[in-house]
Parts: C-alpha cells; structure tokens; sequence
C-alpha cells in the first residue's frame, strides 16, 4: 500500500515513506516521510554532510500537489546542522528546496503555470497566495541560474521592452533568436538598463554577437554600436510591419481628407458619401490582392480617380527611408471620378473628369533619407534574411 502512495506522491528515491494519514479535521492528506541514510545530516545550502547540531523547531509540513480536489502534505523532522561553511542551518530535505514550505514538484509546477498564464489563474488553481507564486518563481529560478548560464553561447539576439501597470512600468527583454528562449530583463528602457545586460555578458562573448534585432530606438542602436561594433543591426520584423501599416493608413487619411474636401467644396456637402466610401477602405487597403471581395477591389479602383497623389501601399518610410508623395503639398483642383458602381457618363461633371483624368495618373515614389530619423541614419540596418526567418 506505502508503494502506491509512494507512486501517487511522486516521491523521490532519497525519500523513506513511514505512513500516510487522512485528517479529518482539516481535510488533508499528510503523508509522514524521512530522508534515507545517504541524505540525512546535509547542508540545507550546500549539500555538504555536517554534523548535527540540534532538533530544531521539531516536525514541520510542506505542501504538496493535491489529490483532485484534496491538499496534500508532507510531514517530517527538520532538524538542524552546523556546515563548516554556512553555519547552523536547517537540514536539506530531499522532497523540498531550502527555506521553502512547498515540495519541489508543487514549485516546479507553479513556476510553469506561471509561464503560461496570469498569477491570478495561479492562485485560484493551485489556492495558493499571490505573493507565494512570485516567491516560487524568484526560488525556481535562482536554482536554475546556478546550475545554468543563460548568456552563453549568444550569437543572435532581439532587444525590445515590454510594458506593464497599463504602461507606466517598462522592462528591457533580451531574447535568443537560435533557441527562442528569453535570456535575460531588468526594468527600464534606457542606455543604462542596455548597457548592464552588456557588462553581464562580457566584452569576449560580446564580440562573439554577429546579429541584433531590435526598434530602431536610439538608445539601444548606440549601446550596439559601442559594445558590439561587429554585429549586425536588423530592424524587427513586427516593427517594420507596423511602421508599414501606419504609414499606409497616414496616406489613407490625407487622401480622404482632400477628397473629402473636394466633394464639398463642390456640392456644398451634398456627396459627401463619395470620400466617405475611401474612408472605409482601411481594411480593404490591408489585405492580399488575391483576398480582395468584388467589392473592395471596385472600391480601390476608385482611389486613383479622387486623388491625384495616389501611390501604392509601400514600406514605411522610417524602416526603409522612402518618403511618400503624399507629402508633397496637395494642389488645389482635385477632380473626381464619383463613387465606385457610378454611371460617369450621365454625370454633369463627367467632361471635367475626363479632362483631368490625364492628370491623374500614379506617380511612384522615390527613395529618400532625408525623412530618416537619425537614430535610424545612424543605425547599420541590414534585412538579414536568416535572422528574420528564424523570428
């Protein structure tokens, strides 16, 4: 019978089983256990075998993971050692890390939950206090960074921030682009936060840095180039989609905005449902040529006809340096071709389109820096194609 409960405990090979009690009282399982011969009398920080000094505060209970919906507990002595190195301390156990009130399997599977879902999903599962699971998590993960080097072995890395209290706290993330996994964040968004990520790492393994993907933000562009001077700058890739987005929609609004003004100046407000039909083209504009409805592409034909400046959905101009004609000062006829599905021919303003509608035609944009922002100017972007397939 000790053997199933053994099973159903998860107890390890170090850990003796004496019995298994239910307390009515409380409603809880407590299984009374004991370290064997090979883990008695250790360390409780080092693990080293020390003497023992006393019975400390007598038997005490750690929690364990419950049986469906009932606590479980482990009961045993925790007596006291004295290590030539630390001290007196309380003896290690081999169910539950040092100073904890939770074995280890309830610490590993908090810190896990903790990764895949909020602290209040936490609490209400496993019916623990909201302080306890960032103390589990703080515990697991010093055991880990003792055993295991995060920073080794960077070669590729993505620098950004994330916010949090609704955007008025940030932290700086550093993650591996090889391996996907998050090596290290400190709070702050600035030169300083950047700069002690770089002197944790050290000047050897940071020449060994050959790629960079970060925002384009100024101070994380200079700490680059002053502590890593070999590695490539990338911009990210969720960036540069939406500097994109923006500004095709900069150039969407400024298109209905002149239309808009045309149809009014016009027919004193009459038609406005001309310009309003390119008001709604926002999603239409997003999508794939070959995902278009009928409707949308008759709505984005009849773009170019309502606005002279009319230029195809490119990059953004502070990724690429390419500044839109939209830019330009807009002139001040603007003719229009009426709404999509429109007979221009029964129109009074149809010979006036047609005359104008030499006029129309697209203009391309031209590559330019002068719009750049410094940082970026400054910055040695490079498109880098396996950095941006591996994000």
């Amino acid at each position: 019978m000790l053997r199933v409960w053994r099973r159903l405990l998860g107890l390890c090979t170090k850990t003796v089983l004496e019995d298994v009690e239910f307390d009515d009282d409380a409603g809880v399982v407590v299984a009374h256990v004991r370290p064997n011969a090979r883990a008695r009398q250790r360390c409780g920080r080092c693990g080293r075998r020390s003497p023992g000094y006393d019975g400390g505060e007598g038997r005490r209970r750690w929690r364990g993971l419950d049986l469906g919906t009932v606590k479980v507990f482990l009961e045993g002595d925790a007596p006291r050692v004295v290590c030539r190195t630390h001290g007196v301390v309380v003896a290690a156990v081999p169910w539950a890390r040092h100073g904890a009130g939770h074995t280890r399997d309830f610490d590993d599977t908090a810190a896990w939950l903790a990764l895949q879902c909020s602290k209040t999903v936490v609490t209400e599962l496993l019916r623990i206090a909201w302080r306890t699971v960032g103390s589990i998590v703080t515990r697991v993960g010093d055991e880990i960074d003792a055993t295991v080097d995060r920073l080794e072995g960077l070669r590729r890395i993505g620098i950004d921030e994330i916010s949090y209290k609704r955007g008025h706290r940030y932290l700086t993330i550093v993650v591996d682009h090889d391996s996907g996994r998050l090596v290290w964040a400190a709070p702050g968004r600035d030169k300083a936060t950047v700069q002690r990520f770089f002197d944790q790492l050290g000047e050897d393994r940071s020449a060994q840095i050959t790629h960079v993907s970060a925002d384009g933000a100024d101070w994380i562009a200079t700490v680059i180039a002053e502590r890593c001077p070999s590695a490539v700058l990338c911009a990210d890739p969720f960036h540069v989609v939406r500097w994109a987005t923006d500004a095709l929609d900069e150039v969407r609004r400024a298109a209905w905005n002149e239309a808009r003004g045309a149809v009014n100046r016009r027919t004193a407000g009459r038609a406005s449902g001309e310009a309003r039909l390119l008001k709604h083209a926002r999603y239409a504009l997003w999508k794939n040529p070959e995902n278009l409805t009928a409707r949308q592409r008759e709505k984005l034909a009849w773009v170019p006809r309502q606005t002279r400046d009319y230029i195809a959905p490119t990059c953004s101009r502070r990724a690429c340096g390419w500044s839109s004609s939209s830019r330009a000062r807009p002139a001040r006829k603007r003719s229009t071709g009426g709404s999509p599905g429109r007979d221009t021919a029964a129109s009074p303003r149809s010979s006036h389109s047609n005359d104008a509608s030499s006029n129309t035609a697209p203009r391309s944009t031209r590559p330019s820096t002068t719009g750049c922002p410094k940082d970026l100017s400054r910055a040695r972007f490079s498109p880098a194609p396996e950095v941006v397939s591996s994000m």
